[in-house]
């Protein structure tokens, strides 16, 4: 009988020390906005100081009102070690939302994010989410008379993911159901790229030589791009660009980072190329929201493109493109959002959805999802 109390105790002990390991989160939304299919990032080392424990691979994240599963994605930013939790969950204006991590194998998401380098075509540099596809050119297309700089955007209106299968098929100037690339980027900053601009002239590097995926979904995909140093106006110059999509957006996140010879900060402009034909424009330097809504391309439909940048010190029309101007300080980031959206994919149609998109995007910049771990 004694013996079989001990275990009992035992047992009991042990449940409880492993019931006090489990975590629940509570997210609050501060803003006035539904945050639909939003993606929240939670420390992992807050995660682990809740719940040492945690099977990395046999674990769900439950919403506890609905008792529904959660798509999640643990996030490494190109570390060994995991550095974030991400969840993507909505939440009503000024809602909150309790999450738990509960054992279990999580069911298999569907990859909403992915990005890969393309040496199949000239070195591009191509990703996606389940909304908007781009991507940047790299050292073997320099050689060619095609050669491109700047940003470049497919007009996707599928949520599949599609970079794969329209380079295997090479067929992607044509709209055979989900989408085509009639952007056109030529050498310009093309759908938001950033260059120093110094002397009222933009100083473009080459196209990037060197590059690295740090994550790559389901839920977040982030890459690193490097460029060899170029001479800016007698100052040498290189540049790192780490690029962001997380799923459901129509924004990347873009980290630039310049090392250069000269002591004072770094002249720099986001650029929109603009077409010849009028087209609708926002530049709002005090909130450092700037867009363009193009031109029809006749039956292709129409592209917005998008620049938000908290930094924003001016914003004119020169160069052919609509610029924001900013200044870079020696090695430290410098974090702006550049992004689009196509008509024909059905959900942002005009000029002032569009805008009011990126209004809202900044909004949500400035009244992030608060996280609390209890």
């Amino acid at each position: 009988m004694k013996k079989i109390r001990f275990f009992l105790l035992l047992f009991c002990a042990v449940s409880i020390s492993v019931s006090a390991q489990k975590v629940n989160i509570v997210i609050n939304n501060p803003s006035a906005i539904t945050r639909s299919g939003a993606i929240v990032s939670i420390k992992w080392t807050d995660v682990i100081a809740k719940y040492a424990g945690i099977d990395t691979a046999n674990f769900k994240v439950v919403d506890l009102d609905t008792k529904q599963e959660l798509p999640f994605q643990l996030e490494y930013i190109g570390q060994k070690a995991i550095q974030n939790l991400l969840v993507q969950l909505s939440i009503e204006p000024k809602g909150q939302c309790k999450l738990s991590l509960i054992t279990g194998k999580p069911t298999k998401l569907v990859q909403k994010t992915f990005a890969r380098y393309v040496p199949e075509r000239f070195d591009d540099f191509a990703w996606e989410n389940d909304k908007v596809a781009y991507r940047m050119y790299g050292k073997a297309l320099e050689s060619r008379k095609d050669n491109a700089f700047g940003t470049d955007v497919w007009a996707k209106r599928t949520r599949k993911l599609v970079i794969n299968d329209w380079y295997k098929s090479g067929d992607y100037h044509a709209d055979h159901g989900d989408g085509l690339d009639y952007y056109s980027v030529g050498l310009t900053l093309g759908a938001g790229d950033i260059a120093p601009f110094v002397k009222d002239s933009i100083y473009f590097s080459k196209n990037y030589h060197h590059w690295k995926v740090l994550d790559n979904g389901p839920l977040r995909s982030t890459f690193e791009l490097g460029y060899d140093e170029w001479d800016v106006a007698g100052n040498k110059v290189k540049v790192t660009k780490t690029i962001s999509l997380d799923a459901g957006s129509q924004m990347n996140k873009v980290t630039v980072n310049y090392t250069y010879t000269g002591a004072d900060a770094l002249p720099v402009a986001v650029g929109i190329v603009k077409r010849k034909e009028p087209g609708s424009m926002l530049m709002d330097e005090q909130q450092g929201v700037m867009a363009y809504w193009e031109p029809k391309h006749g039956a292709d439909g129409t592209i917005g493109v998008g620049v938000i940048i908290p930094a924003a010190l001016k914003m004119n029309v020169d160069k052919g493109h609509l610029l924001v101007h900013a200044a870079a300080k020696n090695n430290q980031p410098l974090v702006y959002y550049n992004g689009s959206a196509w008509d024909k994919a059905g959900e942002i149609i005009a000029a002032k959805a569009w805008f009011d998109y990126l209004y809202n995007f900044k909004q949500q910049l400035q009244q992030p999802l608060k996280v609390e771990l209890q």
